[in-house]
């Protein structure tokens, strides 16, 4: 699963605080909104999620099933005996806020024991950090929860299995708000599956054998895409494609993995002195943010700005093309057929008959032949052609 970890990690932090990183901004005072799975009766929001995807395990194969979530840590700070919003200790700011730890559950058990379903249970805590003048109290709910796994073979000649994943949140706390609702709730929950032998299917682009039985699985709140070599798959909360990686040229996280870096990077760096302080009061992972940016290379900002990511080799353009057994090249004259009605003044041009003046090849590979009428030298001479596919002209004699 280790190829998947840093995707997935994107996942479990996705919009855990947002630009400009302060408790006060606005966006910051509703989180929480991926993958939330709350207590069982909560009214208005989901309590499971799963997904179906298909497999091929080779035999003795064993499954390993690993749940991830955030679980709210609440931070309070404490002067005396009293919880106040803030407090300043030897120059450094503590707000009090919702942190977030991170919270797994791991099952590993031989696929040809499946269906399996694992009761999970996450104990809570408190933990006290002592300033000078005040204190910090880390407090942290109980939750229950269980990881359900289905397997169903596929019906024909090619085998396989559809495999079915379900997380359910069975706390029965009673809340009467989301935020205290939200202190019993799986967030951010998605899981990772890996096969030791074998492989899952693509959801999105699955053999031709498969894409019945492909469409026939259910997803609710979980979404499947492979990772690696196909033989580990991410149930994301957001739907992503198959194969997602992180741009190697991102410096560190900034909690949203749909924005650009550069972009975040920049407005980050227009942050008064005031704001930042704030920011690094408000969480420590803002904090590390502003601590990287304030600190951040020229040469790095300088990667973040346009990256190729793929390029091939070009060969010298085609100077020809064959069509119904006969070279077409410059000075070709050819009969036009047009057939794709890409453009509706291609019917005036049936059975017009015009000189090929080039034979181009596009990204695709696809070829098309630049021709002028005749008659049309005028247009020629200045580059103005119309184009066909080899398959819209008859060469002439």
């Amino acid at each position: 699963m280790d190829d998947a970890q840093a995707v997935a990690d994107a996942v479990l932090y996705e919009g855990y605080l947002l630009y400009p990183y302060r408790a006060s901004a606005a966006k910051n005072q509703i989180r929480w909104q991926w993958g939330v799975l709350m207590p069982t009766g909560y009214p208005g929001e989901r309590s499971s999620a799963g997904c179906e995807v298909l497999a091929e395990p080779a035999e003795g194969a064993v499954l390993h099933v690993r749940v991830r979530f955030l679980k709210l840590q609440a931070r309070t700070v404490e002067v005396g005996s009293s919880v106040v919003p803030s407090a300043v200790v030897n120059g450094t700011e503590y707000l009090t806020w919702d942190e977030a730890v991170e919270r797994s559950v791991d099952v590993v058990l031989p696929f040809s024991s499946l269906p399996h379903s694992e009761p999970f249970t996450v104990e809570g805590d408190v933990e006290v950090e002592v300033l000078e003048g005040a204190r910090l109290v880390r407090t942290r709910r109980p939750l229950t929860g269980s990881l359900s796994i289905s397997v169903l073979p596929l019906v024909g000649p090619f085998g396989g299995f559809r495999v079915g994943i379900e997380v359910a949140n069975t706390s029965s706390a009673s809340a009467h708000s989301r935020d205290s609702a939200l202190r019993h709730a799986l967030i951010s929950a998605h899981v990772l599956m890996s096969l030791s032998a074998g492989k899952f299917l693509s959801a999105t682009d699955p053999p031709e054998w498969a894409s019945v039985a492909t469409g026939e699985c259910g997803n609710d709140g979980l979404w499947p895409v492979l990772t690696g070599d196909g033989g580990t798959v991410l149930c994301s909360p957001i739907i992503l494609y198959d194969h997602p990686s992180i741009a190697p040229e991102s410096a560190g996280d900034l909690y949203d993995g749909t924005e650009i870096d550069e972009i975040l990077t920049l407005r980050t760096m227009t942050l008064t002195d005031d704001e930042k302080r704030e920011a690094r009061a408000t969480d420590s992972r803002a904090a590390a943010i502003i601590d990287r940016v304030d600190n951040l290379p020229p040469e790095l900002l300088d990667r973040l700005h346009g990256t190729v990511r793929y390029l091939r080799s070009v060969t010298k353009e085609p100077d020809s093309v064959t069509v119904n057994g006969v070279r077409v090249a410059e000075g070709s004259r050819v009969r036009l057929k047009p057939n794709r009605r890409a453009d509706a003044h291609d019917m005036f041009l049936v059975d017009r008959v015009a000189v090929v003046h080039a034979v181009l090849s596009d990204v695709d590979d696809g070829w098309h032949v630049a021709v002028a009428l005749e008659g049309e030298e005028l247009y020629a001479a200045h580059g103005r052609y119309r184009y066909f596919a080899p398959d819209e002209i008859e060469p002439l004699p």
